[in-house]
C-alpha cells in the first residue's frame, strides 16, 4: 500500500451560526489542507496517483473555498462553516473526482491555524 498526499491552504471568511463567542462574528482563516490517497498498486511509470493530477482535483474543489465568504456557499446553508464541514466538503469534492481505478481516497486534514485542526476520514 501506498498513502500519497499533497498539502495546499486556502483564505476564506466565515462566521459560525449560534456560536456562543467571538466565532459567531464574521472573520477569516488561512486554512491548511492535506489530502491523502492510498494506491494498492503502482503503475507503469511507478507511481499510485501522478502528483500533477491529485493536486489538480484538489485545486479544483479548493478554488470553490478560497478568497470566499463560506457561509454565502450553497453547500453551507444547512451547515456551519466549521473545520470539520469544510474537510467533508473537501472529502466528498475530491472524492467524486478522484479517478476510480487504484486510488481511493483516505482522509483530509484542514487546519485552521499551524496549532489546531482535524483529520476527516469519510463516512
Amino acid at each position: 500500500m501506498y498513502d500519497i498526499f499533497i498539502k495546499t491552504h486556502f483564505a476564506g471568511a466565515h462566521h459560525l451560526r449560534d456560536y456562543p463567542g467571538d466565532c459567531e462574528k464574521p472573520h477569516g482563516h488561512n486554512w491548511k489542507v492535506e489530502v491523502m490517497v492510498r494506491a494498492a498498486e503502482l503503475d507503469n511509470c511507478g507511481m499510485g496517483i501522478d502528483f500533477k493530477i491529485l493536486k489538480r482535483i484538489v485545486k479544483e474543489v479548493i478554488d470553490k473555498l478560497d478568497h470566499h465568504d463560506l457561509n454565502t456557499l450553497p453547500w453551507f446553508q444547512e451547515k456551519n462553516p466549521s473545520s470539520e464541514h469544510i474537510a467533508e466538503f473537501i472529502f466528498e469534492g475530491v472524492s467524486d473526482l478522484l479517478p476510480d481505478d487504484n486510488c481511493s481516497l483516505q482522509r483530509v486534514m484542514v487546519m485552521e491555524t499551524d496549532s489546531q485542526g482535524l483529520y476527516y476520514y469519510g463516512k
